[in-house]
Parts: structure tokens; sequence; C-alpha cells
């Protein structure tokens, strides 16, 4: 079955310093994975490469059966890739509902959800709708920067740190969010420093090091790997 995300060989540089190296990772349809890893060990990294946002790259990168390396963001966007940056991108001028429309909707792909679709998983936003983007809190500014993306008709999503600094409430309402997701069929590859978010929500996990996976295992070997974790992350 081809993977929703296929990651072989993968070497990335901002300017002269070489971020990623060989990078191997692989994600099926519908699987939700998760990058752990310290601060700069190169996560981020590994999301913007697959989007095309960093400097030069070699390797693959197949979304779907695609190889994607030699695209431009535009091109790769349009396999059906939505990506969540850690600083969201909220347009303070627009109002909520002006910020979720300005995407395009992909040519070709999957229908996005609709606007009560996104209202109905996220009511604080149609409370919100004719609000300024930056009179949002900050939990809002997350869900609306997510909800974005699903009316796009993107399956892949690349959430960058998406619990960062919120309020529990609003966390607890996030995890829902991505377990409802996942229920829909979608895939999702999340960075994440809160591992206590990230440790129930994920099928899989990848520990990141200098650039380079060190571990990789399933939810069901949480447990055990624990150790490693503790060593490895501090959590």
């Amino acid at each position: 079955m081809t993977a929703a995300l296929e990651i072989s060989h993968l070497q990335a540089w901002y300017g002269e310093s070489h971020i990623l190296h060989n990078v191997n990772l692989r994600v099926e349809k519908g699987e939700v994975v998760t990058l752990l890893g310290r601060n700069g060990a190169g996560r981020t990294t590994t999301l913007r490469a697959i989007m095309g946002l960093t400097g030069a790259r070699t390797g693959s990168i197949k979304v779907n059966g695609v190889e994607s390396i030699g695209m431009p963001t535009h091109k790769i966007a349009h396999l059906g890739i939505g990506y969540c940056p850690e600083e969201r991108g909220i347009f303070s001028s627009l109002s909520t509902e002006e910020n979720l429309m300005l995407p395009p909707q992909l040519a070709g792909g999957d229908a996005g959800m609709s606007v009560a679709e996104i209202y109905e998983m996220f009511p604080n936003l149609l409370e919100r709708k004719n609000s300024q983007g930056t009179r949002l809190s900050g939990g809002e500014q997350q869900m609306l920067a997510v909800a974005r993306i699903l009316r796009t008709g993107a399956r892949l999503l690349l959430l960058d740190e998406i619990s960062e600094g919120l309020a529990p409430v609003i966390v607890q309402g996030l995890a829902r969010m991505i377990t409802t997701l996942k229920a829909k069929g979608y895939t999702i590859v999340m960075v994440e420093q809160n591992f206590r978010f990230a440790a129930p929500l994920a099928d899989r996990f990848y520990v990141v090091e200098h650039g380079q996976i060190v571990e990789t295992f399933a939810s069901s070997e949480l447990s055990a790997k624990m150790p490693i974790l503790t060593e490895l992350l501090g959590v």
C-alpha cells in the first residue's frame, strides 16, 4: 500500500548549515505520527523540508507515491499537504471568517470541509467569526490556523507545536480535534514538545536528535521506551 508520506535519505540545509542528515520516515494513510526531540533537533526543519521551505534538499520525499523533492512549495501543497507552522500566520486586518476563506481549495483533490462542518468542530470560531484575527486568543488563533487548512481539502496535515503556550482546556480541545480528524481518515504528522499531549494521540513516534532519527517505536511500546525517552528528552 502506498504510504501517505515516505521520506528516504533526506538531507537539508539552511545556507551553509547542514541540518538534516539522512532522515528516513514513513507515515501510512490515516496515521498520527509524532516527531519528538529537543529544541533545535531538526523536527521543524523536517516539516519545512517536506514543504520545500528549507534551502537545498537531497534524497526523496514521496507524497502518496509522488516524488516531490524537486517541486516548488506551491506545487507540493497541491499534493494535498497542509502545513500549520508554529507562528500560525493569522492576518490581523481580516476577520476570523475572512482568514478562514483565504486559501483556495485544492484543484482536483478532495473537497475540503465546509464552513458549516468547520464551525461545528470549532464552535469558538463561529462565535468569533466577525472578530479581527489578532483579537482572538492564542488558542482560537491555533484553531483558525488548522481550520483554514481543513477547508482547502488537504488530507496530510503537518502540525508544528500546536499546543505550545496554550491553556490546558484549549490543549484538551486540540486533542479532541486530532482524534476527530483521525477518525475522518486524515493523516497527521505532529512536532510536539508537550509529551503528555502527544503521547495518547500518536500511533507511532520518531525521536530526532542532531538532525537524525535516533529512535522509532509504536504507541504500544511507549512504556518500555520511557527510560530512553527520559534520557533523550528529559520527559
